[in-house]
């Protein structure tokens, strides 16, 4: 006998009534529907409040802060120089007292002043509670006294670098390179200028050089500021980094500068972690650039507009009238991207920053040489390059590689000279800072440099899809096991991995590895 099963099929669970169905999703639309509002909303706020337009709106009511020359000591033949890093309150804003850091004082630092042929040795002293380190931006020198992320200084620790001064006449500075806290170091008040000398440089003497008379530091930064205090966040839509809305220039609110030459001479400096300025004045004058980041330009070159990314200085010197006022002033800078970031990278913004008082009397200053100083020529003579490598610069990594410590990326032999390709392929903009060396700009896209590029530089910025190859030589200093440091100057680029390492090795020679303890995290 036979039997048979028959499978009985389990209900199908109710659908819900097409009416609930149609409400959830409803209710989904609607709060996708809030939430594109609320974006709109945000985006439409921050268009409209975005850029920064302070012309007309400085009292220039402070005389200018002039830096002190550090003092200095000469010891068996070496000068000595001491600086240590501290906290304060410092009157950034009338009337109100403000936490900072500084140099020998609550903010900023003293300016260093050496000459070439000396041996110099600074005693940097960490008073802060966390660890920092000194890099001397600009200065060739031997890795370990580089001052970069290798070279921390702990609480309470002093580090004595000495080289000896060998490049010509420049406008340096210094300012602390702890891998993944540059930006807000820096932001606090740690820097200051290192201006080197050259007595062999006869332009040089012809120059406005009285420091403080007629030659003077311009330390350009931008702040912003609540119930006094020094804020550091971001902007929700910028790229870029810490963009402030208040400009000091050497830690001054709204100064002013005393003219008592006809002609005076401006040490710009972008000490900004993320802004650019396109520097100008009120009324559109022509001012002569006569030096860049390594030193003097060939020639000087007439200009109303010199463009200053983070960590890019330039020597100007102009001409004013007795009796009369005017201001610099940073206008929108050209930064390249589209509509987007050009409003929220600071593209749209502009500035009063410092206001020239010239006396109802002038003294008469010497006239410009018409030569100021060789031009690079490190690719005279070479029937080929020794190396050429591409750098690509995207998202926070060079390369498609974020900073490592412990990774040596590239190897480069001594008293070799190589061409660098730097390409852009990021939305935002960049610059590109080597370290040790001062180079030669071939060309912007193919094209050849303008004159203002003409002379020596260490930092260059770099617009979206723009590739700039430069000439290097690596001289005199071998260590396969120290690195220096190749990255992008807007410093939250660098602090978020835009940074890689290079080595100078002797010729044959390999590259070694990194003492994991000279970049002990504190």
């Amino acid at each position: 006998m036979s039997t048979s099963t028959t499978a009985v099929e389990s209900p199908s669970p109710p659908r819900p009534p097409r009416s609930r169905t149609w409400r959830i999703v409803r209710r989904v639309l609607l709060v996708l529907a809030a939430l594109l509002l609320i974006g709109t909303a945000l985006l439409a706020y921050a268009w409209y409040t975005a850029p920064v337009d302070t012309v007309g709106k400085v009292p220039f009511d402070r005389r200018l802060a002039i830096p002190p020359l550090a003092e200095s000591h000469v010891d068996n033949g070496r000068r000595v120089f001491d600086l240590t890093a501290q906290q304060g309150t410092t009157e950034l804003m009338p009337g109100t007292e403000t936490q900072t850091w500084g140099f020998n004082g609550s903010y900023l630092g003293p300016t260093l002043r050496a000459e070439r042929g000396e041996e110099v040795v600074v005693n940097v002293t960490n008073d802060l509670a966390e660890t920092t380190t000194v890099h001397w931006h600009g200065m060739h020198l031997p890795a370990a006294m580089d001052g970069g992320p290798h070279q921390p200084i702990a609480p309470g620790e002093t580090w004595s670098p000495t080289w000896t001064i060998d490049q010509p006449a420049a406008t340096l500075w210094y300012h602390p390179h702890p891998h993944g806290a540059t930006e807000d170091h820096i932001y606090r008040g740690l820097a200051g200028m290192f201006i080197l000398d050259d007595p062999e440089s006869p332009a040089a003497q012809l120059l406005p050089h009285d420091y403080g008379v007629d030659d003077i530091p311009v330390i350009v930064q931008d702040k912003r500021f609540d119930d006094g205090e020094l804020t550091y966040g971001r902007s929700l839509f910028s790229g870029t980094g810490r963009l402030g809305s208040t400009l000091l220039v050497n830690g001054t609110y709204g100064p002013y500068l005393d003219v008592a030459t006809d002609l005076v001479r401006l040490r710009l400096l972008n000490a900004s972690t993320a802004r650019v300025y396109d520097f100008g004045f009120s009324d559109d004058r022509e001012f002569d650039l006569v030096a860049t980041d390594g030193g003097l330009l060939p020639e000087p070159v007439s200009l109303d507009r010199v463009l200053l990314s983070p960590g890019e200085r330039a020597e100007i010197v102009v001409a004013t009238a007795p009796g009369e006022r005017v201001e610099l002033r940073s206008y929108p800078p050209d930064l390249g991207g589209d509509f987007l970031t050009e409003r929220f990278d600071g593209g749209s913004d502009r500035f009063d920053v410092l206001q020239l008082r010239a006396a109802d009397e002038l003294q008469a200053s010497p006239d410009l040489p018409a030569s100021l100083a060789p031009a690079p020529a490190l690719l005279d003579g070479l029937d080929s390059l020794d190396t050429t490598r591409e750098f690509v610069m995207s998202g926070r990594s060079i390369n498609g590689q974020k900073m490592d410590m412990d990774r040596i990326d590239t190897t480069v032999e001594v008293d070799q000279t190589e061409i660098w390709a730097i390409t852009n392929r990021d939305g935002n903009v960049h610059n590109f800072h080597v370290h040790d060396t001062q180079f030669q700009i071939v060309d912007v896209d193919g094209q050849a440099p303008p004159p203002e590029l003409a002379g020596w530089k260490d930092t260059v910025l770099l617009r979206p899809g723009t590739t700039i190859r430069i000439a290097l030589r690596f001289s005199d200093y071998t260590d396969p096991n120290v690195p220096y440091m190749y990255h992008c100057h807007l410093v939250s680029h660098e602090d978020q991995g835009m940074m890689g390492q290079f080595v100078v090795v002797g010729r044959g020679e390999s590259a070694g590895e990194v003492d994991a303890h000279s970049h002990a995290r504190h």
